[in-house]
């Protein structure tokens, strides 16, 4: 029997567990430079986690940050540097089951 060798993201996150805080520890600065600067939005796709949403409904990018991985690749990727990233408070934040 052959296994398939190809694993989903959404399988590989199912190991993390998070503990997450009421308080946001990422945050979009301003609204208005996703709107009217950054039309490829990059925030949805270069997190792994998919924290980052844009919302066509409301015009906004939405944070999930209960999910937040705490890679630090908003921090850097954001290409208007509008993404306020720090890490969530003590106790709180994510926990990796196998290391």
């Amino acid at each position: 029997m052959r296994l398939d060798t190809k694993v989903r993201i959404e399988d590989k996150l199912y190991l993390v567990r998070f503990k997450p805080d009421h308080e946001a520890h990422l945050v979009i600065i301003d609204q208005e430079v996703c709107r009217s600067n950054c039309k490829d939005r990059p925030c949805t796709f270069f997190c792994p986690a998919r924290v980052y949403e844009w919302e066509d409904a409301n015009n906004k990018i939405t944070v999930g940050f209960e999910n937040c991985l705490e890679c630090g690749a908003c921090r850097i990727g954001c290409p208007h540097q509008n993404i306020e990233w720090r890490y969530p408070r003590g106790g709180f934040g994510v926990a990796f089951k196998f290391g």
